[in-house]
């Protein structure tokens, strides 16, 4: 939901930068693996300390490449299997570190085995979710079903985090991640079905 309403917007904000990266010689690829580094480094240098507010800025900063990316192959008119294979594959990255970095944390000196227990099932269904997808789409199925999407897992454990870091209550990022694993697990048995059923009427189809 969150990426349909908010593509417009993004990409009327983003185009004239990516024009002028495009300009200078940036290609689309190096804004890719610059932006996934930064969301790296944020998540697993930051986070870890215990810097949550300036980690999420610092991964803030980061994270709008993905936007930017697909502007810039768009407009260079060479987007294709290999960009969205390199996208696909840095965003689990991306994902994976966010997670990891607010569980190491509140394994470690944050001291809330409840959050960190929480964010690392957070991790393990949110790739889940996106694996369901790429097999059925690798098998002639479609999956783009779901209530958790991408961004809406992002933005959410994002601000969150931040203002965790701020000084609101823990019990919120524990709600929260709580919630988005909820919400990846009925997006994983909602691929399933659909798969399911796509994959029988099929079946039927051909007897």
């Amino acid at each position: 939901m969150l990426n349909r309403h908010a593509r417009g917007f993004f990409t009327a904000l983003f185009t004239p930068l990516a024009r002028w990266l495009l300009k200078i010689g940036v290609s689309p690829d190096a804004v890719t693996v610059i932006g996934t580094a930064g969301v790296v480094v944020g998540a697993l240098v930051f986070y870890p300390l215990g810097q949550l507010w300036w980690g999420t800025l610092f991964i803030t900063a980061f994270i709008f490449s993905d936007v930017l990316d697909g502007i810039m192959a768009r407009l260079r008119d060479t987007g294709g299997r290999w960009g969205n294979f390199l996208d696909s594959t840095l965003d689990r990255i991306a994902d994976g570190a966010l997670f990891a970095g607010v569980a190491i944390w509140f394994f470690t000196g944050g001291a809330d085995h409840a959050i960190a227990v929480a964010a690392m099932l957070c991790l393990v269904l949110g790739m889940v979710v996106s694996y369901a997808r790429s097999k059925a789409e690798s098998l002639g199925f479609t999956a783009n079903v779901g209530i958790a999407e991408r961004a809406e897992r992002l933005v959410s454990v994002l601000v969150v985090t931040g203002f965790t870091g701020l000084g609101l209550p823990p019990v919120v990022l524990l709600a929260t991640l709580g919630l988005l694993a909820l919400a990846s697990l009925i997006t994983i048995i909602q691929r399933v079905a659909t798969v399911h059923r796509q994959a029988f009427a099929e079946s039927a189809a051909s007897d």
